[in-house]
């Protein structure tokens, strides 16, 4: 070739590249470029892809300069109708986190599929190789119109309300608050935290895959509260914008009456696909409970959730698609909760003796960080994490509401004899003057008794019963209720495996949103037949999913499992003050007939005058196929599972719980 010749085949390469049709044609467009909330909507439309693939996909991006491989989310262009023209468009909502997004058209080819880069459901993560096109604007939020992730939780004063709330930068913010929204005169000045990149111990957390800009975390006190009055407030600033008004109702001392909604593992739910599964049955879980909250008119009540919070396992824009998603219960309702396995486990964590081999890469090296500055729960339980991180909180503490003492203890960090959660448990418990609360229910992550088949955990389940369970019969501890498996499973009053009339109550409600479905414990001397008898004292297991509604006065206590398919009552347990089991709906004892109500029932939640415990077990006559669907739905329900074993037993792993 001669020189005179280089610049005219210069020339023919680059009008080829130029008309390659693999980009020329494609464009992506924003139906707008602002979105005026967190959780609004927008429309993503495209045209000109040639000789369109069921792999083409499009990939969601922030901040806009995120590499190709660190996307949020995507989704398949095929998910839209007419993908086959080479054209459509996707509707998402997506949630603020502080930075721009964008929007990117890839092609995927059938030889490019990587079998050993995949997802939980183990389908392959789509490849970047073909970028197809960009989308030419950015999508933003509004400014100026206030923070995000409004969350209450109680305080350690009966006449206090604590907000949360995240933003962008760390000006100062205020809550507003007072009786009417039309005179929120009290202000109480925010703090704020913020946690970096190097505060977490271990990758995607912090790695670009995985870390994003978690803003800043402002919380502010409500005080001087009178009892049992709604509430209003607003939080932000002049500058920065405000939030729109919210209400609450403040916690009545005076008050025998107890309202919770309580439940573990449930997560949140994306409008995509992205590196782990998230759970779409958190919606229905926090569409019933709206609906409970709008029952209970002016009464108060709070939200328990034991344990595996967001299963963000180091994807950071999964904890602001989780506080997006709970904003409507937790603006009304505290939410308080405790550590779970999926918020702190990894392999450095300070506390993991030699018998504890279930500690892994649970919490995806967030190291307990994000659930600790998120979250601020009453007590000052702190364990330090051995790094430059700031210490793990929210561990183990307790408070009153109405007739119930509520505890909360953590699984994952020391809870063995001479540690400082098991003298905090063993001085609250002998604490607790039943002539104010005679009910006392105790919460934690990982259970203490379960029949699902699941071995991991035996060892601690060993120590729980060493150290626990003798201070929860000794202290006559009326309900003790975990997550982590991701079944309903109610228990007899145990103690020591044993059923009787003294010890808690066990059970287990880790439905929430978790869709890992863990099977029972096979018969031991068939391990590979899918039979799995139910043993005494075990008496009700559900495989739906749900929460339940616990609803206590002085004279008697009752939790209700609520269905998520149908939003009726499953199950029903009541206990009286004097810890006698007088009634279970769904299995196990007759029920006491309570259709009269009386003195010893609790108070109205609706408007038509019926008892409380009466509209949580309306429809309570179906018993009998209750029972049957609960057992057998339940099996289907994990038969169903792609990630399934079918017909083969196969032990739970406790990563995927």
């Amino acid at each position: 070739m001669t020189i005179s010749q280089t610049p005219f085949i210069f020339l023919l390469l680059l009008l080829f590249a130029f008309f390659t049709p693999t980009h020329q044609n494609v464009s992506v467009s924003l139906s707008k470029t602002t979105l005026s909330k967190s959780g609004d909507s927008v429309l993503i439309q495209w045209s000109g892809v040639d000789s369109p693939s069921k792999l083409d996909w499009l990939g969601i991006y922030s901040p806009p300069s995120s590499h190709h491989n660190n996307f949020i989310g995507y989704k398949f262009l095929s998910s839209s109708p007419t993908w086959k023209s080479g054209s459509g468009s996707i509707s998402l909502p997506l949630v603020n986190l502080r930075s721009n997004y964008s929007f990117r058209i890839f092609r995927w080819t059938e030889d490019e599929v990587d079998q050993n880069h995949l997802d939980q459901d183990h389908n392959p993560l789509p490849g970047t190789a073909h970028l197809l096109a960009t989308s030419d604007d950015e999508l933003t939020f509004q400014s100026g119109r206030g923070p995000d992730q409004m969350h209450l939780s109680y305080t350690d004063a009966d006449d206090e309300m604590r907000v949360m709330f995240v933003t962008s930068d760390a000006r100062e913010r205020t809550v507003r608050y007072g009786p009417s929204d039309d005179s929120l005169d009290d202000v109480a000045v925010a703090h704020v935290e913020r946690y970096e990149r190097e505060h977490m111990c271990d990758s995607p957390a912090n790695a670009s895959i995985g870390w994003r800009d978690p803003g800043f975390i402002h919380g502010a006190v409500m005080t001087r509260l009178k009892k049992g009055i709604r509430y209003f407030y607003k939080v932000g600033s002049d500058n920065g914008g405000w939030s729109k008004t919210h209400s609450f109702v403040s916690r009545n001392g005076d008050s025998d009456e107890t309202t919770a909604f309580m439940f573990g593992d449930m997560g949140t739910a994306t409008p995509y696909a992205t590196f782990y599964r998230t759970q779409d049955e958190s919606i229905s879980t926090v569409k019933w409970i709206l609906r409970d909250i709008e029952a209970l008119g002016d009464k108060p009540a709070f939200v328990s959730h034991i344990g595996d919070i967001s299963y963000a396992r180091g994807y950071s824009w999964l904890w602001d698609q989780f506080f997006s998603q709970i904003e409507p219960l937790a603006s009304k309702l505290p939410y308080h909760v405790c550590i779970g396995n999926h918020e702190y486990d990894w392999p450095l964590q300070p506390w993991k003796p030699e018998w504890a081999s279930m500690y892994g890469k649970d919490g995806g090296g967030e190291c307990g960080v994000p659930y600790s500055l998120k979250f601020n729960m009453p007590g000052n339980s702190s364990e330090p994490t051995g790094t430059g991180a700031p210490a793990t909180r929210n561990l183990y503490y307790s408070f009153d509401v109405g007739s119930v003492h509520f505890v909360y203890i953590s699984t994952e960090t020391n809870f063995v004899q001479g540690s400082k959660q098991l003298k905090f448990i063993k001085r609250d418990l002998e604490a607790v003057d039943r002539r104010k609360t005679p009910f006392v229910v105790v919460q934690g992550h990982r259970p203490m008794y379960t029949t699902s088949n699941e071995r991991g955990d035996a060892p601690l389940r060993e120590k729980m019963l060493e150290h626990l369970e003798p201070l929860f019969v000794k202290n006559n501890v009326t309900l003790a209720l975990w997550g982590h498996v991701h079944r309903y499973e109610r228990f007899c009053q145990l103690n020591n495996y044993t059923c009787g009339s003294v010890g808690p109550v066990h059970v287990v409600i880790g439905m929430a949103g978790q869709d890992w479905q863990p099977i029972w414990e096979p018969r031991p001397d068939h391990l590979t037949d899918p039979v799995y008898p139910q043993p005494e004292r075990s008496l009700y297991r559900g495989g739906e999913f749900g929460y339940t509604r616990l609803v206590a006065t002085k004279q008697k206590l009752t939790l209700s499992y609520v269905g998520n398919h149908d939003g009726k009552v499953h199950d029903t347990l009541e206990i009286l003050a004097s810890g006698q089991v007088v009634g279970v709906n769904g299995a196990g004892i007759k029920a006491v007939d309570s259709s009269s109500g009386g003195a010893g029932e609790p108070g109205v939640i609706g408007g038509s005058g019926e008892s409380t415990f009466s509209w949580f077990v309306k429809g309570a006559s179906l018993v009998v196929l209750g029972i049957f669907v609960g057992y057998v739905g339940g099996y289907i329900s994990y038969a169903r599972k792609k990630d399934g074993t079918g017909n083969n037993w196969t032990p739970v792993k406790s990563e995927d719980m």
